[in-house]
Parts: C-alpha cells; structure tokens; sequence
C-alpha cells in the first residue's frame, strides 16, 4: 500500500480545521470555586455540540483525578498543574478541536503561562466574575466551610489569593445573569471573533 503523504509530516492544525469544519480554539475559564465555571463550561460544551461542533472540557474532575493526582494545592503545585492542563490543551487545539478548560487557575502569571503554551492566538481568557460571598454562600462543595475550619490548606479566596484578569476577552457575571445567558455571551464572543 502507498503511503497516502509520503513527504510530508504530521497533519497540520489546517488539515484538522478542514476535516471538522471548525477553527480551534481554548476558551480558558478562570474564577473563584463556585463561581460557575463548570456549569458554564458543560452549558458551552452541549450548546456547541448541538450546532455541530467537536468539543472538550478539562477541568478538575478529569484532570486531577488523572495526570495531576499526584498534585496538592500549593503554588508551585497549582503552577505545574496549569502547564499540564496547557499542554493537554494544547495537542487538542492541534487537532482541531474546541476545548473548554474550566480551572481556579488563581494568579496573572499562571494564566499567562498558559496562554505562552497554549499560543496566543488559540487562547480566549473568560473571567467568570463571581464575588467570594456569593461564591461562598453557595459551597456547593462544602470546600469554603472546610477552608473556613482549617481543614484545607492554600485554598483560593480563603487563605490563598486569586488575582483577576486585568483584560480579560469575556467577563461573565453569574451573579446577575443565567447560565443561558453566560453561554451565550460565550459563543457571541466566538461569533464576533469570527471564530464559529
């Protein structure tokens, strides 16, 4: 049998693009615990699916029970978390694919990093703005209750610091609006990017 591309290489991100009829790109959703994150990244994901997109979340539940498990919560750990989560990410994008991360990802630099990895123009930084009260009143998880008791160490908005975006592409302010609305706003970002 003939190769099919005997002197070319790998196939490119364009080869990809092509195939799923679809530009790449990371949406990176940063913000407090309970602010939303996942909830609008599983909103974003089954909206796109539905339009006919090829998607993927990573966020806590699938990355830090695998390739990041063996990581705590202390900055240095946060930070080689993050370049695993960007790394992943970014072999997604390779292939083509929209890919939704949804992580505290809790400092400027960190998210910085990310985007270097992930390649500026494939990156999308959403700040879903959510105050700690609210976020806390909600504790979905009960972590802040934990944090509050001492029972969890370095954890963000309690006794580890989150820093905003300073210019994010999207904020997005759960505390006002519905998860319709903030998925919306996310594809009309993509929209007017004329990135969908």
């Amino acid at each position: 049998m003939k190769n099919i591309f005997p002197d070319e290489g790998f196939l490119s991100l364009e080869n990809y693009e092509l195939l799923l009829n679809q530009k790449a790109k990371v949406l990176w959703l940063t913000g407090l615990s309970g602010s939303g994150k996942s909830t609008i990244a599983k909103s974003v994901e089954h909206m796109l699916y539905e339009l006919g997109y090829v998607v993927k979340v990573l966020d806590g539940d699938n990355i830090r029970t695998g390739i990041s498990n063996n990581l705590g919560f202390d900055l240095e750990d946060r930070q080689e978390n993050i370049r695993r989560i960007s790394e992943v990410a970014k072999l997604f994008v390779q292939t083509g694919i929209i890919t939704i991360c949804s992580f505290v990802s809790p400092t400027v630099q960190i998210r910085q990093k990310a985007k270097e990895i992930i390649g500026p123009k494939n990156f999308k930084e959403i700040f879903i703005n959510t105050s700690l009260e609210v976020c806390e009143a909600r504790d979905v998880k009960g972590l802040y209750k934990k944090a509050r008791e001492g029972k969890i160490k370095n954890f963000t908005g309690i006794s580890s610091p989150f820093e905003a975006p300073i210019d994010p592409d999207l904020m997005v302010d759960t505390e006002n609006n519905s998860i319709e609305k903030s998925t919306l706003d996310i594809l009309n970002l993509l929209i007017k990017s004329n990135e969908l």
